[in-house]
Formats: structure tokens, sequence, C-alpha cells
């Protein structure tokens, strides 16, 4: 049987509530706290920040019962490219769902209308069972303290825990559960000196369901494909210009988007996306964040656990953040279902979670700073890169069942 623990969460995003669901679940003599600073009748559904999700996340949340299908665009094909000067006539990588015999390869889809399903179910499933599971919205955590066996946590009452798993994350300048507790080592941190401008677009003559990254001499540009705003049906397929999520990567100490008006992002947006993304026609106001690495060296601190954005902020040039967290969240379960011990299960966890982490962790860090070196015939030779890429099926394979499910 699995064993009866106290668990805290600390932290009710998408993996904070992704984990309290699944071992609410798996764990049925667990009793769990989830707590927020979030008060419970503050309205995430609204929160328009876009996340996109691998198909292994989606699967993930589908099992949850909380995967919002119909707030969803899915993800077709992928289409990676390198902006001239390339040694490459056809600097592409093309990822198509039907060359991987799949239905989509991921999809996107707003913040709050992931999380807000999330929060309903675990709110119904603590309503069932009001003796083992805690919803302490509005009670932020201020301290973690190790005990002997366990820890204690300050909401403003001390309580003492078997686990404390810290998903409280945030981007690279704000990550409020890194002060929780203090660490073994000091997470390795580097900024990018890059700045991310999000948004929304309007494409005339895009694809439905295409994801585009473009590797520009300033940074990546991404745009992801989004549900269109009115109701779609075979009967009546959507008209006019297609949605889409913009993520728009370049340095902050030289930043080219900040002092333009719309029309002149319009206008810089046609020049650097590939042709196959469409022709950018109305845009909306962006927000900046700033960019860079923080990730733990250990996830397990005695009897506190961190996952997800409170383990390991990425760049967001390869979309991963999440879809980590998310694995984070599921393997943890699983090692706490089957190891004979708390301590034997966050053993687990950390050595069976490294592999993954560690290599998105290299490749999301290296593709980061390659756009700050200023080598002679570097965007070149990426985009040589990217046509031998395409020019391999199974090493392309490779990278796609990599990107959707993670290394396992």
């Amino acid at each position: 049987m699995p064993p009866a623990l106290n668990i805290a969460v600390i932290g009710a995003g998408p993996v904070g509530l992704a984990l309290a669901l699944h071992a609410a679940r798996t764990l049925p003599a667990s009793r769990i706290s989830l707590f927020d600073a979030r008060p419970l009748d503050k309205d995430v559904s609204a929160d328009p920040r876009t996340l996109a999700l691998s198909l292994g996340s989606v699967q993930l949340l589908q099992r949850l019962q909380a995967w919002p299908a119909a707030d969803a665009e899915p993800i077709l094909e992928v289409h990676v490219s390198q902006a001239p000067p390339t040694l490459a006539a056809d600097s592409a990588v093309r990822i198509r769902a039907i060359d991987e015999a799949v239905r989509m390869l991921g999809a996107v889809l707003s913040y709050g209308r992931l999380v807000a399903p999330l929060q309903q179910a675990w709110l119904e499933l603590a309503a069932q069972h009001p003796e083992r599971l805690s919803t302490r919205f509005g009670q932020p955590v201020t301290a973690l303290k190790p005990l002997a066996s366990g820890v204690e946590i300050d909401a403003g009452v001390a309580e003492r825990f078997d686990l404390a798993v810290i998903a409280e994350g945030g981007v690279f300048a704000e990550s409020p559960g890194r002060a929780l507790a203090p660490r073994q080592r000091e997470p390795l941190r580097h900024d990018y000196r890059q700045t991310a401008w999000v948004g929304t677009l309007e494409l005339a003559g895009g694809t439905r369901g295409l994801a585009v990254e473009r590797f520009t001499r300033h940074g990546p540009l991404a745009v992801l494909p989004l549900r269109p705003l009115a109701p779609v049906s075979a009967a009546h397929p959507a008209s006019g210009p297609l949605r889409a999520a913009l993520v728009w990567c370049v340095p902050s100490d030289d930043d080219p988007v900040r002092e333009l008006d719309d029309a002149q992002r319009l206008v810089v947006l046609e020049s650097q996306l590939p042709e196959a993304a469409g022709r950018p026609v109305a845009i909306s106001a962006l927000k900046a964040f700033p960019l860079g690495l923080n990730a733990e060296r250990t996830l397990v601190d005695g009897a506190t656990v961190r996952i997800g954005n409170a383990a390991q902020t990425l760049h967001p040039v390869a979309g991963q953040g999440l879809n980590l967290g998310l694995r984070d969240a599921f393997e943890l379960v699983l090692a706490l279902r089957d190891a004979p011990s708390v301590g034997a299960a966050l053993r687990r966890v950390e050595w069976s979670r490294a592999p993954d982490r560690w290599a998105m962790i290299a490749a999301t860090d290296f593709l980061a700073r390659s756009f700050t070196w200023r080598w002679p015939g570097l965007p070149a030779a990426r985009g040589l890169s990217l046509a031998a890429l395409q020019a391999l099926p199974p090493l392309k394979s490779l990278l796609a069942r990599r990107m959707m499910f993670g290394r396992r």
C-alpha cells in the first residue's frame, strides 16, 4: 500500500496543482495541504500568459482529467529556421505530427485556461475528502525549517510535515520559492542580458497549427498558434487572420524593439519571419521579461524538494520549462508511491530526473548563450546545421520525440 504521508505543496500554479491532484489520487492514505499566497476568490481564468505544452504534458494532464481541450490549439507542425545570412539554401527543420504518427506535437493555450480547470478539479476532490485534503489559499508560506524527521512550515502557524514540495516559481528576475529555505549549494545562475517581448499577433496567409521558431541575429523569435476567438467547426472553418502568440527575444543592452511603435514592430517582424509563418497584420501590446538561467544543483534538501520553475528557470528558446516541471511532479508522486520511505523516494527522484533536467538545461543554455557570441560565420553555421538535420530523418525524429516526451 502507498505510505500515509503528510505532504505540503507550496504553489498552486500548473505544476503545483498537477502534483497535488496526482498525489491525492495516487496516495489515498496521505494528507495533502496546498498553499498559495493567491486568494481563492481571485479569478485566474483570464490570465493571458501563453503556455506551450508538449504532447507528453498533454497526456499527463489528460490522465488527471483536467485537460481543457476546447481552449487549446494543437501544434501540428514545427518550423525552425535560420534567418539570412546562411550557407544553406533551405536552412530549416520541419517536424510534422503526421510524420511522427501522433495527432499533435503539443498544444498552446493561456495560463488561465490551464490553471482554472486544474484548480477546479482540486477543489472538487478536496470537497470529497476534507479529512485529508486541505486548501490553504491566501496563506503565503514565509519560512521552512528542517527537522530531524520532516520539515516545519510557517504560514502564520508553524506545522510539521513529512515532506514539503516547493512548486512556487517565476521568471528569471522573480522566483519567490527560492527564498523559502536555504540551499546546501548555490544554484547555477546566469543573466543572458536578453529580454523577451511577449504578446499576440494576427497573421494573414498563415497555416493553422504551425509553430515557427526563427533564429535571428538578435535572438530567437517564436510564433505559436492560438485558438481562434470565434468558435470553429468543420462547417464553418476559421476565416481571416490567424491568432498567434509571440515570444521575441532581443539583447537587453541594445534593445531594437523597445522604442518601436506597433506599425514599426509589424514591419520588422515581417522582415524577420519566414514566409511559412504568414504576414503579421496586427500586434497586441507587448510585455517585457528578463531572461536568464536559474537551476538548482540538487532538487532535494532534507525533506524539501523543488520542482518546476522553483528547480529550474530556463530560457524560452525551446519552450520546455513547464514540460520539465510536469515531469518532475509525476516522477515525484510515483517515487513516493513505490519507495519504502520519503528519503528513498527523494533519492530516487534526484537520480531519475537528473538526465532529463540537465540535458534540457545544457541545451537551452547553449542555444541562449550562442546568440550573444559574435563569431564570424556563426549564424551561417547554425543554418547549415538545421539543413543537415532536415536531411537526416532518423535524427530529426529522435529530436521530435525528445521534445515531446523528454529524456526517458
